[in-house]
């Protein structure tokens, strides 16, 4: 029975499903890793929950604000495992972790070794103070802890081999790219366009150049770095909405009521099997399309058909003027259900037009491969010039360039 398990006993069944799931989304787990995970006391920094919970595959929230939402937690571990993955991290290392805990910082500390360095920085005192009673008592007493906003440099001057970013985060800050070594590697939650997914980028001279990229979430960044996106309520009680995240400009009263309007479908034939991932397919929708925004909804206000959604809390959505256009749920288009069809819903006077032009960006993705994205993050005020080819964001640091090398 789970109730009479030690805490080593579950600690290794939490490995087992971190290996499987790995192996499921075609990630493999080093040896180093696997071992750190092995070996860490999680439940020594996850505070008073239980040892079953401790050891679920799930995020542990540790601290909430005033309207109960999270502002610290410990990640899931498959997450956990899969950034520092994405990390690269080799004995010797010199590390900085964005975003305290302790138990990631643990990790960090048995996979870099003992001729390697673990700093790691939040913003919330409460937070890193715990984060060194966990350290210590889990054994970690060599795990630098600071108080800081990492929105800014620790020490001019210092340099890391690799930052792992365990917060939420708008844009990328001086400060990081220039405490990364040349050569280094960030790991990040970048939310572009209201989307986070966790972007490995290299440094290759004041550029950081993506090496990769997972789905992701976390709890957003707080301090100078914090970003709030925009809302548009299109129904009260926010049972359906808009999202926008890049200061995008739009006549919200030209939505009123566009819910109202009968409902247009097109159907793409571009289908998708069943389990198989095509989050790279919103990074496409958003970089094509104008008026590019997610749409959000209440899980009543799907059930009760106002909406068409396979995600509540943000599908690919944009504004056409006074339409509205989404993506809708796949329809299982086979007698076994392992094969999908993508389609596309849209209200308002056009709608036809607005479905069909979400739907020919969706058949373009398929035409061009289902490409992987590769980013780039420049200076801001880099010219033009001087940016590849590919569709530009304009931060408050940076200017991100998100481009599709493997299209065909």
């Amino acid at each position: 029975m789970v109730d009479t398990m030690s805490a080593d006993e579950l600690r290794g069944a939490l490995v087992e499903r971190i290996v499987s799931r790995h192996r499921a989304l075609g990630l493999v787990l080093s040896d180093e890793i696997e071992s750190a995970l092995r070996t860490v006391p999680r439940h020594l920094f996850t505070g008073d929950v239980n040892l079953e919970a401790a050891y679920e595959d799930t995020a542990v929230v540790t601290k909430r604000d005033e309207r109960g939402v999270s502002t610290s937690s410990v990640s899931a571990p498959w997450l956990q495992a899969m950034m520092l993955g994405q990390a690269g991290l080799k004995p010797g290392d010199r590390v900085l972790e964005v975003g305290s805990g302790g138990y990631n910082a643990a990790l960090i500390r048995e996979v870099v070794g003992p001729s390697g360095s673990v700093t790691t920085i939040d913003i919330d005192a409460e937070i890193t103070d715990r984060a060194e009673r966990y350290l210590a008592h889990a054994g970690y007493t060599d795990v630098e802890v600071i108080c800081a906003d990492a929105e800014f440099e620790l020490v001019p001057g210092r340099t890391f081999d690799a930052i792992i970013v365990t917060v939420g985060s708008w844009d990328i800050p001086p400060a990081w790219s220039s405490q990364l070594a040349e050569g280094g590697r960030l790991v990040v939650p970048l939310r572009t366009k209201g989307m986070t997914r966790s972007w490995v980028l290299e440094r290759q001279g004041d550029v950081l150049v993506s090496r990769g990229h997972q789905m992701c979430g976390f709890v957003p960044m707080q301090g100078a770095g914090a970003h709030r996106g925009t809302g548009i309520p299109l129904l009260d009680g926010d049972a359906v909405g808009l999202w926008l995240d890049e200061g995008e400009v739009t006549e919200a009263a030209a939505l009123s009521g566009v819910l109202d309007q009968p409902r247009a479908e097109v159907w793409t034939g571009v289908t998708v099997g069943a389990g198989v991932r095509f989050s790279d397919q919103d990074l496409w929708l958003a970089t094509t399309l104008p008026g590019f925004c997610l749409i959000t909804a209440s899980q009543e206000a799907i059930d009760d058909g106002i909406v068409a959604l396979p995600w509540q809390y943000g599908t690919p959505a944009f504004m056409d003027g006074p339409n509205l256009a989404y993506r809708t749920k796949p329809r299982p288009v086979d007698a076994d259900g392992e094969l999908f069809e993508f389609g596309a819903f849209a209200h308002g006077p056009h709608a036809k037009r607005s479905a069909r032009l979400l739907a020919e960006q969706i058949a373009a993705w398929d035409r061009a491969g289902r490409p992987a994205p590769r980013l780039s993050v420049h200076p801001a005020g880099t010219p033009d010039a001087d940016l590849p080819d590919g569709a530009v964001l304009e931060k408050k640091h940076s200017r991100l360039v998100i481009s599709w090398p493997t299209a065909r």
